[in-house]
């Protein structure tokens, strides 16, 4: 029971890693507690997305008629909207696991934690077992943040896990944060038929995005019916009756908002606890855990990547970092990841996509900037499919002309953004995007516009 790794963990961190030293020749062990894939592919990215297109499969049948199409009737199955969405899991968790037996990595079923002389002792069923390793990941993700005002009751008050299989739609509900997780959920409830209300304490929706990016999709949240309270926070969550009262405080004093269900959106907090730190002395530094630019703790052969280290809580992000910590374990020089160059996506209708620096970002951090803005309502394949919200913004350092950062609202630019990233890596210039023919008609072409417009140059504006 001795391996070159130990991997705690089978998300897109973990999982990552385990294919990536196998193929690097190490003999590999990955262990869960749960379903493998992690909460991304069981309880996350996955499953959300396969909700966010029954949402917008019902919102186009609501808006044929736009489209020149009759149909009769039609209404969600929400039942089945669900159960579509826990089949999709399901297939990408046993992806998961024939990539695990087709890269020769031995799964170790049960709940693992660190001990002393690079050892993980596994608890199963009231059983436990040691392993050894040379190295060892740890990789274990994150949960749904507890606010001390808004406890989750996993009925009334709910998290994310919940709201991907609540059993019916409830008529009303409160979201708290705006974060993806949070506009993801009010478009898609919303989409279905309940009245969204959120709820945010910063000034903007969305508000690590660009300010722009947030007021345009406040526009486009409000035209399918959400209530948006800024600058907002929640004091108090009544439960004792059939509903909740929310209470909530902002500029203009307190109300009271009634619902059916309180979704607590408000970020996450890393699965820390009880799996071995303290004991070991790993370092950890505001609930996270600490490491170098290779994922190193400062425990030799102690690693760590993905939601529990201080980088952003994405996937990709935990996939890459997965990567570039087994490949420097395994003798090879890999180049440390560049956060600032991470995009990050968000999949409600509109789509938001973006990666750099915000406008006030590079304002902040000293530069002169150019910018190019290019709405997607001047856009022929965007009118074409009736998606001509949102538009697509480029910032440039006016100096040198580095593309210091883009951001896009609007149907499908979650796909057009991986672009920018590659663009940003090979140090491309705004003069080079403007000569880089796109196609027409497409909605990638409004990058190449919205380069051109920073630099007097757009055609179609």
């Amino acid at each position: 029971m001795s391996y070159d790794l130990i991997v705690i963990g089978s998300g897109p961190g973990g999982y990552v890693a385990a294919i990536r030293a196998s193929q690097l020749g190490m003999k590999v062990a990955i262990v869960e507690r749960s379903e493998l894939g992690g909460i991304c592919l069981n309880w996350g990215c996955i499953p959300t997305k396969a909700l966010l297109k029954s949402a917008q499969v019902f919102e186009y049948l609501k808006h044929a008629a736009d489209y020149g199409i009759k149909v009769n009737g039609g209404e969600a199955d929400f039942a089945a909207v669900v159960k579509r969405s826990r089949g999709v899991a399901d297939g990408m968790s046993k992806g998961v696991a024939f990539l695990m037996k087709k890269n020769k990595i031995e799964i170790i079923k049960g709940t693992g934690k660190l001990k002393a002389g690079k050892k993980v002792s596994v608890t199963e069923e009231g059983k436990t077992t040691d392993y050894e390793a040379k190295n060892i990941i740890v990789a274990v993700g994150a949960r749904s943040r507890e606010l001390p005002t808004l406890k989750i009751d996993g009925k009334k008050i709910i998290g994310y896990r919940e709201a991907m299989v609540l059993p019916s739609i409830p008529k009303s509900m409160v979201v708290i944060g705006s974060g993806a997780i949070g506009s993801e959920f009010a478009y898609f409830y919303a989409t279905m038929g309940t009245k969204v209300t959120i709820v945010e304490m910063l000034s903007n929706i969305v508000p690590v995005e660009d300010e722009e990016t947030s007021k345009q999709l406040a526009k486009s949240f409000g035209k399918i019916g959400i209530d948006i309270k800024t600058e907002a926070s929640v004091e108090s969550v009544d439960t004792k009756g059939t509903g909740c009262k929310v209470k909530i405080k902002d500029k203009t004093g307190e109300s009271t908002i009634d619902c059916d269900i309180v979704l607590s959106a408000v970020g996450i907090a890393a699965n820390l606890e009880n799996i071995g730190l303290e004991e070991l002395g790993v370092i950890t530094d505001k609930g996270k855990i600490k490491v170098n630019g290779f994922y190193q703790t400062n425990i030799p052969g102690i690693h760590a990547i993905g939601d529990c280290v201080g980088g952003q809580a994405l996937a990709h992000v935990a996939s890459a970092e997965g990567i570039i910590c087994v490949e420097k374990m395994a003798g090879q020089n890999p180049e440390p990841l560049n956060y600032n160059n991470i995009p990050g996506c968000t999949y409600c209708q509109p789509e938001i996509a973006s990666v750099g620096y915000t406008e006030k970002g590079a304002k902040d951090a000293g530069y002169t900037l150019k910018i190019g803005k290019f709405p997607f309502s001047a856009s022929g394949k965007a009118s074409a499919a009736g998606a001509k919200d949102g538009f697509v913004k480029l910032i440039f350092d006016a100096k040198y002309g580095e593309l210091l950062g883009a951001h896009m609202i609007g149907a499908n630019v979650t796909e057009m953004i991986a672009e920018i990233v590659v663009a940003r890596k090979l140090e491309t210039t705004g003069h080079e995007m403007i000569k880089a023919v796109h196609p027409h008609p497409t909605m990638s072409e409004a990058i190449m516009e919205a380069a051109a417009a920073a630099y007097g140059e757009v055609i179609h504006l």
